[in-house]
Formats: C-alpha cells, sequence, structure tokens
C-alpha cells in the first residue's frame, strides 16, 4: 500500500484519562510530584556514579546507564500527559506519534537487556567473587550496553514495521494518554485484528521471556549461594532485593498489559501510568537507598 496515497490523518486526539476536573487535579499533582522525583533520583544516580571515583565498578556503570534509560522512557510520555491534563484538546500529530512509539518500545527493550546484565553481574559478584573483575571487565560493561540499544532499537523498529503501510483515513481518537501501538493500529481503515495480535504476541513474548530469564537467574543464584554457604543466603537476598522489586515492577504492569485476556480501558491506562511514572521513580529510589 502507498501510504502517501492512504493515510489523511494529520493529527490524533487523546481521550485522556478523566474528564473530572477533580481527578484531573489530583492526577496532576501525583504526576507531577512522581515525574520530578524520577527525574531528580535518577539524575542524582547518575551524577553521583559519575563524579565519585568510588563508584566506578561494573555495577554502577551498569546502574547509571539504567538511570539514563530510565530518563528517557519517563520523559517520553509524561510531560506531554501533564501538559494535556488541563486542555480541552488533547492532539498529537501522526508523525509525533509515531516517534513516541519509536522511543517506548526502543527504550523499554533497552531496559529489559541491562537488567539481564545486572542480573548476571550479580551472579558473577555474588557466586564467583575472585573472577568478578576478569568476567565484568569494562569491554564487557560496554559490549552489555552496545548490545542494549542495538536489541532496543531493532525490537522498536520490527514493531514499527508492522505499521509502516497502514493506511490512515478517518478515525483518529486513541482511548489513552499517549500512542499506544495496539490502539493506534486499531485506528487503520483495514481489519487489524491478526495485526494487533502479532504486535501483542510480540512484546507479549519478550517481557515473558525476559521476566523468566531474570526470575530462573536469581533462583539459581540463591540455590547456588545457599549450597556454598546457609548463612549466606540473608545477605544474597539483601543483594538481590532491590533488583527483585525493580524487575516485578518494570514486567509487572507490561506482562499483565499485553498478556491478559480481559482488557479494560480503565486498568490499561492505571497500568500505563504505573510503568511510565511510579516504576521509573521507585526505581532510583531502591537503588539510591541500596
Amino acid at each position: 500500500m502507498n501510504r502517501v496515497n492512504h493515510s489523511v490523518v494529520f493529527e490524533l486526539v487523546f481521550l485522556g484519562l478523566s474528564n473530572s476536573w477533580e481527578i484531573q487535579l489530583l492526577l496532576f499533582v501525583f504526576s507531577s510530584v512522581f515525574y520530578v522525583a524520577s527525574v531528580m533520583g535518577n539524575l542524582l544516580i547518575v551524577l553521583t556514579v559519575t563524579s565519585d571515583p568510588h563508584l566506578q565498578s561494573p555495577m554502577y556503570f551498569l546502574l547509571a546507564n539504567l538511570s539514563i534509560v530510565d530518563l528517557i522512557f519517563c520523559s517520553t510520555t509524561a510531560p506531554k500527559m501533564i501538559y494535556d491534563l488541563f486542555r480541552e484538546h488533547k492532539t498529537i500529530s501522526f508523525g509525533g506519534c509515531v516517534v513516541q512509539i519509536f522511543f517506548i518500545h526502543a527504550v523499554g527493550g533497552m531496559e529489559m537487556v541491562l537488567l539481564i546484565a545486572m542480573a548476571f553481574d550479580r551472579y558473577v559478584a555474588i557466586c564467583k567473587p575472585l573472577h568478578y573483575l576478569n568476567i565484568m571487565s569494562p569491554k564487557r560493561c560496554i559490549l552489555f550496553l552496545l548490545a542494549s540499544w542495538i536489541i532496543g532499537l531493532i525490537h522498536s523498529v520490527a514493531q514499527l514495521a508492522f505499521v509502516t503501510d497502514l493506511p490512515f483515513c478517518g478515525p483518529n481518537e486513541l482511548d489513552s494518554f499517549f500512542c499506544d501501538l495496539p490502539r493506534f493500529i486499531k485506528l487503520a481503515c483495514i481489519e487489524t485484528y491478526t495485526l494487533e495480535f502479532m504486535v501483542t504476541a510480540n512484546s507479549g513474548l519478550i517481557s515473558v521471556v525476559s521476566f523468566l530469564i531474570l526470575i530462573i537467574s536469581y533462583i539459581f543464584i540463591l540455590v547456588t549461594v545457599q549450597k556454598k554457604s546457609s548463612g549466606a543466603i540473608s545477605r544474597a537476598l539483601s543483594t538481590l532485593s532491590a533488583h527483585v522489586t525493580v524487575v516485578i515492577l518494570f514486567f509487572g504492569p507490561l506482562i499483565f498489559f499485553y498478556i491478559w485476556p480481559f482488557p479494560t480501558s480503565q486498568l490499561d491506562k492505571f497500568l500505563a501510568i504505573f510503568d511510565a511514572i511510579i516504576t521509573p521513580s521507585k526505581s532510583s529510589d531502591l537503588y539510591f537507598q541500596k
């Protein structure tokens, strides 16, 4: 299909979160506080790691890059959502919507890879401490970082490839506060059930597989530690607690969103707010405390 001939939608309209002024005010305060906390917390982690010579280990290198990814992730949707809360006409250009989808999926893919890299780092630190610096060399850390960017970009481009040639010729309302790919596809002027299933299955499968890899790795670490020393299990749990919490906060809403067979608009919006604003702020808080 020729998108130039078929696509006549120049802007999209967000239906937003609520039409109630009181709820909008509550959401404005709530979202603003958590967004500012997320930005400040992640910036503080990046500045602390880069400025403190005692924090130049592989773990903190990966943590600083995870904080940068969280900054990009929350800034992709939160500012626009906060800005639109009191606007009667919540619109975004067609191109702006595509760019937002690209960054959401690219940064999401990057974060998954970085979380897996951090789980590997914890495995080496806990189970093979004498070989830690050799295994987690600067070169390997850079490779982990490059892999996260490459995989994130490939995932995002692959998702957008599904919609490149879709004809958009009329409907332009999204029942959301950001450009969500499944709802974006529904605006096309053709039957899109198969395409929606493929996009949802793609992201859902990646989320579930990444989550299972992380959980299995944490279980493997604990089992290995317990075999070596039963008393060391509490120290391992203390070390892994922040990582496990961040993994659950990040993957929980994603898996529920893509896997739950009975989606509802209000629940999806709540999960989107949780994933876009609350998770990055809580992640920075948990890691900074550790």
